[in-house]
C-alpha cells in the first residue's frame, strides 16, 4: 500500500469490478491495515438511521434476534452496513484506535469520536456477534473496528452529555445546520416541520427560531406525540396530520397558520412528498431531510402541482454542523427532553 494507491474518497477499499464510489459499492475492503490517509476506529456503538431500522423491523415483523441476524448478515456480505432496501445506514461511536500518518482529519489515538459519515460507505468489521443487542432499538451495542478514509468526518465526543445522547444527536445533525440556513434567507418566515417531534424535527424546529423563523408549525401523526412536543415548547402550533394524505396535510396547516414559506420534511415514512409540496406557499422552500423521500416522485410531483418551490436535498453536511445541533441540545430543554424519552 502507497500514497499512490490511496484516494481520500476511499476508492482504493471498493472491490467491484466497475469504478464506483464506495457510497455504490456492493463490497468494501475491510483489511486492518491503513493506507497512510486513513484512520481506524475501535467501534463502541452503531446508530442506525430510522428509515433502516423501520424497515428491518417491518420485514421481521418485530423479531430481534431476526434483525440482528439481518445486520449480521449485510455487513458481513458488504464489508459496510448499508440496508438494501433503503439504501441508507447510519453512523457510529468509538475510539480512534491507529491514525495513518498522511490524515488530514485532525485525530489522535485514544480520541472518542462520531461518525459523521454514512455507514454505507464506511468499511466495518462486527467481532462480537452483536450480543449485547436484542435487535429491538436503533443503538446498537458493538466491538468491532471501521476505517475512515481522508475525506471522512469525524467529531470527538463532548465530555457534558452521555455518550447514547451526543450520538443521537449527531446522526441528525445536518437537518438544523441547514435549516437555519434556509429560514435565514426569508423575513419572518412560517416554518412547517413535518415529523417535528423526532430527533431532527425537534432540532429542526429550535434551528428555525434561532434564524429568525416567526411561525413554527409542527407536525405529528398522532395526539400522543403532539402532547409530547407542545410539552417541549418548540412550535407556536402542533397539529395531527397523516403526512402521506396531501389534501388533510395542506388543510392541518392551512388551519395552523400556512403555508409555509419553509417546509421540512423529517419523517421516515414514504409519500410524503404531494403534501409537502401542497404546504408550501409560491416561491418557498421545501427541504427533505428524510432516507424515504422519492425525489423522482418529488419532482414529478411538484411539476404536475405547477408549484413554484424550491426543493433541496439535505445532504448530512454543513460546515460546523454537529457542534451546532450540540449547542441547540443544550440551550433548549425542550429538545433534550425529547431526545431523552426516545433513548428512554
Amino acid at each position: 500500500m502507497t500514497v499512490r494507491d490511496a484516494d481520500p474518497t476511499g476508492l482504493h477499499r471498493v472491490l467491484d469490478d466497475v469504478v464506483v464510489l464506495p457510497q455504490a459499492a456492493q463490497r468494501l475492503d475491510t483489511r486492518r491495515e491503513l493506507w497512510p490517509d486513513e484512520v481506524r476506529v475501535r467501534v463502541q456503538r452503531l446508530n442506525l438511521d430510522a428509515a433502516s431500522y423501520r424497515q428491518l423491523e417491518r420485514a421481521h415483523a418485530g423479531d430481534g434476534n431476526a434483525v440482528r441476524a439481518a445486520v449480521l448478515d449485510i455487513v458481513r456480505s458488504r464489508g459496510k452496513m448499508q440496508n438494501p432496501d433503503t439504501g441508507s445506514g447510519g453512523m457510529l461511536v468509538g475510539v480512534v484506535e491507529e491514525v495513518g500518518p498522511a490524515s488530514p482529519l485532525g485525530l489522535a489515538v485514544g480520541d472518542r469520536v462520531a461518525t459523521l459519515v454514512s455507514l454505507t460507505l464506511t468499511p466495518l468489521v462486527i467481532e462480537d456477534g452483536l450480543a449485547d443487542w436484542d435487535g429491538r432499538g436503533e443503538q446498537v451495542p458493538c466491538e468491532g473496528y471501521a476505517i475512515l478514509f481522508g475525506r471522512s468526518i469525524a467529531a470527538v465526543l463532548p465530555d457534558d452529555l452521555p455518550t447514547a445522547l451526543s450520538l443521537s444527536v449527531m446522526d441528525v445533525c445536518g437537518a438544523p445546520a441547514l435549516t437555519a440556513r434556509v429560514v435565514a434567507g426569508y423575513a419572518d418566515a412560517t416554518v412547517v416541520v413535518i415529523g417535528g417531534g423526532g430527533k431532527s424535527g425537534s432540532l429542526s424546529l429550535a434551528a428555525a427560531r434561532a434564524a429568525g423563523g416567526r411561525h413554527l408549525v409542527g407536525v405529528v401523526p398522532h395526539e400522543a406525540e403532539a402532547q409530547r412536543l407542545r410539552a417541549a415548547g418548540l412550535a407556536d402550533e402542533v397539529v395531527v396530520a397523516d403526512a402521506r394524505d396531501p389534501v388533510a396535510l395542506r388543510e392541518a396547516v392551512e388551519k395552523a397558520g400556512g403555508p409555509a414559506d419553509v417546509t421540512v420534511v423529517c419523517v421516515d415514512v414514504p409519500g410524503c412528498e404531494g403534501g409537502a409540496i401542497l404546504a408550501t406557499a409560491e416561491g418557498g422552500t421545501v427541504v427533505f431531510f428524510s432516507m424515504a423521500t422519492s425525489f423522482s416522485a418529488a419532482a414529478l410531483g411538484a411539476e404536475g402541482l405547477a408549484a413554484d418551490v424550491t426543493m433541496l436535498v439535505g445532504n448530512g453536511y454543513v460546515p460546523g454542523h454537529a457542534a451546532y445541533a450540540l449547542q441547540l441540545l443544550r440551550e433548549h430543554d425542550g429538545v433534550r427532553a425529547l431526545f431523552e424519552s426516545r433513548l428512554g
